[in-house]
C-alpha cells in the first residue's frame, strides 16, 4: 500500500516587550486529495514596527497564502501557484497603502516580511521575502536556507530592502529541496533567531522531540529571557513519513496534465458522466456532467486541443478556477467540489438551474424599472467581490450573467478576469479580439489602455441601458474607436428617445456610468446602484430636456409653423399699410 505524507508540527508566538503582536503564522494540513495534489503549507509573516497597520498586513499575507494556494489549479506547479498567490497578495497590500495615503512612505504602509514552506510529495518548496528566516535541521546541524533582505547602514541602523506590500512589483526568493525522512524545518522571526544560539535550538528539539509545540515554546522562552526586544514567533515542521513515489506519481510530477479526449453525451470521463454539451467554441467546450460517486451535477469545461501550444491561453484557462475558488460570494458562481485528483486538464464549476440574462431579456423585453434595479444591484454585489480582491472581470455581458431558478443572480465565466500583480499575457486589444464582446467593453480598451474598476462599471451601465431600451447606449460605435478623438465623438442617446418613460435622474445615472471618458464615470458599481435608487440632487434639479432633444420632429414642425405665421403677419402689415 502506498504511504502518505505525514508531518509533525509545533508553533507559538508572543508579543514580547512590544505593546501588540505584529507577527502572524499558520499551517494547513489538508485531507486527500489536496494532501497529494497540493501538499502541506506553513507560513509566517512579521509586520514592521514603524507601521500601525502592519499586523493587518501580516494576517492578510498568511491567511491569503494558506487559503488561495489551495484554490490554485492542480495543473500548476507549487512554484507557479505560490508566486501567483503572493503577487496578488502583494498588489492588494500595496493598494491598501495607496488608498490610505501611505504610498509616500512604505515604512507606514501595509508591509510585512514573509516566509512559507510547502511540503509536497518528496520536495520542500520555500518562498521568502524580508528578514524572517527558514532553517533546516539535518544530521544534527542547523542550516540557514534563506537570505535576509535587509541593508545595514551602520551598526545600529538598518532597513528592509524587500517585503510584501512595499512596492507594486514583488521579487520573491524561491527554492526547492529534496526531502529525507526526519528533516526538520524551522521558520522564525528576528525576535527569535537573534537571541537563541544554534546549540540551544538543537538542544530543545532533542529534549522535546515528542512534542514540537513544547519545543517551540522552550525556544521562545529562551529568546525572551536572553533579552529579545521584538515580537517572537516560531514554527517547526518535521517530516515523519514521505509519500510513496511510484511510476504514476513520478510521471505526474514530470509532465503536465494531458488534454482530455473528445467528449460527447454519455461519455464516461475521469469519474464523471457527460450528460450533454452546453456550448462549444474554438477556445473551449462546456458540458453538463454528473459525478459518478456523489451524483452532483457540475459544469465541466475543457480547453481546445488546437491551442495546446498556446501558453498564454492555457494560463488563462487554469486561472479561471482559481479565481472562482478565491471568491466567496452568493452572486459569483462557485467552483465544483474537489473530490479527487484529476487525470486531465479541465475545470469545473457548480451547476445552477436557470437561464442567462440574455435569454431573460428576450422573454422580458420591457421590464419594470424596479426589476432592472434589482438585477443590476445583485450583479453589482458580485462585481464588488472581484474588486475587493483587486480583480477585474473585464467581460461582463448578459451571456455571463445567470439568473437561477432560486432567483439569485450570479456572474459566470472568468476567462478574461485580470488579477492585480499577475502579468498580463496579452494586450487589451488582443483580449477583446478573443472575447468577441466589444459592445460591452469600455472605450479605453480600444485605445490600448488597461482596464479599471470604472471599466467594469461601464459594462454594468451598458447592461442596465440595454435592459430598459433593448439597445446599447452608443450602438456599435464604441467598437470603431481608434483614437481619443473617436471616443470624444460618442454621443449618448437618452432613454426617453427609445420610447421608455424613465425619470431624468435615472437616465443621468446611466449616462454617467457609461460615459466615454473613464474619469467621469462612477469608480465602483455600488455608487452607480445607489444613484439608480436615490435621486442625485444635481439630476433632480436639472430641467427636463428641451423639446428639440426630446422630440426633434415636433420641434421642427413647431418652428416651421411659427416662422410661417411670422411671415404672414409681416406680409399683412406691409400690404395693409398701402
Amino acid at each position: 500500500m502506498a504511504s502518505q505524507l505525514k508531518v509533525s508540527t509545533g508553533q507559538c508566538t508572543d508579543k514580547g516587550i512590544k505593546p501588540i503582536n505584529q507577527d502572524f503564522h499558520g499551517v494547513e494540513i489538508p485531507d486527500l486529495p489536496l494532501l497529494n495534489t497540493k501538499g502541506i503549507a506553513m507560513a509566517l509573516a512579521d509586520g514592521i514596527s514603524s507601521s500601525t497597520v502592519s499586523q493587518e498586513a501580516s494576517a492578510t499575507a498568511v491567511q491569503s497564502f494558506l487559503s488561495d494556494y489551495y484554490c490554485t489549479s492542480e495543473a500548476w506547479s507549487v512554484k507557479t501557484s505560490g508566486l501567483k498567490v503572493l503577487a496578488a497578495t502583494n498588489s492588494w497590500l500595496h493598494a491598501q497603502a495607496r488608498r490610505n495615503l501611505r504610498a509616500w512612505d512604505p515604512n507606514k504602509g501595509y508591509v510585512c516580511t514573509f516566509s512559507a514552506l510547502v511540503i509536497k510529495s518528496r520536495t520542500a518548496h520555500l518562498f521568502h521575502v524580508g528578514d524572517s528566516r527558514i532553517y533546516r535541521v539535518q544530521d544534527d546541524a542547523l542550516e540557514l536556507l534563506t537570505k535576509d533582505h535587509r541593508f545595514y547602514a551602520s551598526e545600529h541602523q538598518s532597513y528592509l530592502t524587500r517585503a510584501l506590500g512595499m512596492d507594486d512589483q514583488l521579487e520573491i526568493d524561491y527554492r526547492a529541496l529534496s526531502l529525507t525522512r526526519g528533516d526538520v524545518f524551522i521558520l522564525a522571526t528576528d525576535g527569535i533567531y537573534e537571541f537563541v544560539s544554534e546549540e540551544h535550538i538543537l538542544g530543545f528539539l532533542g529534549e522535546f522531540s515528542h512534542d514540537l509545540d513544547q519545543a517551540a515554546l522552550a525556544i521562545l522562552n529562551h529568546a525572551r529571557s536572553n533579552g529579545s526586544d521584538d515580537n517572537l514567533t516560531l514554527q517547526i515542521l518535521r517530516v515523519d513519513q514521505l509519500q510513496s513515489q511510484d511510476k504514476e506519481d513520478l510521471h505526474q510530477q514530470l509532465t503536465e496534465l494531458p488534454f482530455p479526449p473528445e467528449l460527447s453525451a454519455r461519455t464516461e470521463f475521469d469519474g464523471y458522466d457527460i450528460l450533454q454539451k452546453i456550448h462549444s467554441s474554438p477556445r473551449s467546450h462546456v458540458f453538463l456532467a454528473q459525478d459518478r460517486e456523489s451524483g452532483t451535477r457540475v459544469i465541466l469545461k475543457t480547453p481546445s486541443g488546437e491551442l495546446r501550444d498556446d501558453t498564454g491561453y492555457l494560463e488563462r484557462f487554469l486561472l479561471e478556477e482559481w479565481i472562482a475558488r478565491r471568491i466567496d460570494n452568493p452572486h459569483v458562481v462557485r467552483p465544483g467540489p474537489a473530490q479527487r485528483s484529476r487525470s486531465y486538464l479541465y475545470t469545473t464549476t457548480e451547476y445552477i438551474e436557470g437561464q442567462t440574462l440574455s435569454q431573460w431579456m428576450r422573454d422580458n423585453p420591457r421590464p419594470s424599472l424596479e426589476k432592472v434595479r434589482g438585477i443590476i444591484g445583485e450583479i453589482s454585489k458580485g462585481l464588488q467581490a472581484f474588486h475587493r480582491l483587486e480583480m477585474l472581470h473585464q467581460d461582463l455581458k448578459p451571456d455571463n450573467i445567470l439568473i437561477g431558478d432560486d432567483g439569485v443572480i450570479r456572474i459566470i465565466d472568468f476567462g478574461s478576469t485580470r488579477v492585480a500583480g499577475i502579468t498580463e499575457i496579452d494586450s487589451p486589444l488582443e483580449r477583446l479580439a478573443l472575447l468577441g464582446t466589444a459592445q460591452y467593453s469600455a472605450p479605453e480598451y480600444f485605445l490600448g489602455e488597461q482596464g479599471s474598476t470604472e471599466s467594469d462599471v461601464y459594462a454594468l451601465g451598458a447592461i442596465a441601458y440595454e435592459m430598459l431600451s433593448g439597445k446599447l447606449p452608443y450602438g456599435m460605435d464604441v467598437a470603431r474607436i481608434t483614437s481619443a478623438k473617436d471616443r470624444n465623438r460618442l454621443h449618448y442617446t437618452p432613454l426617453h428617445r427609445t420610447g421608455r418613460s424613465i425619470p431624468v435622474w435615472v437616465d443621468e445615472a446611466i449616462r454617467k456610468a457609461t460615459h466615454p471618458v473613464r474619469a467621469r464615470r462612477y469608480q465602483e458599481p455600488a455608487e452607480f446602484v445607489y444613484e439608480l435608487r436615490h435621486p442625485n440632487p444635481a439630476y433632480v434639479t436639472r430641467n427636463r430636456p428641451p423639446i428639440l432633444e426630446r422630440d426633434p420632429l415636433t420641434a421642427w414642425k413647431a418652428s416651421t409653423f411659427i416662422l410661417a405665421a411670422l411671415v404672414l403677419v409681416l406680409l399683412y402689415e406691409r400690404f395693409s399699410g398701402i
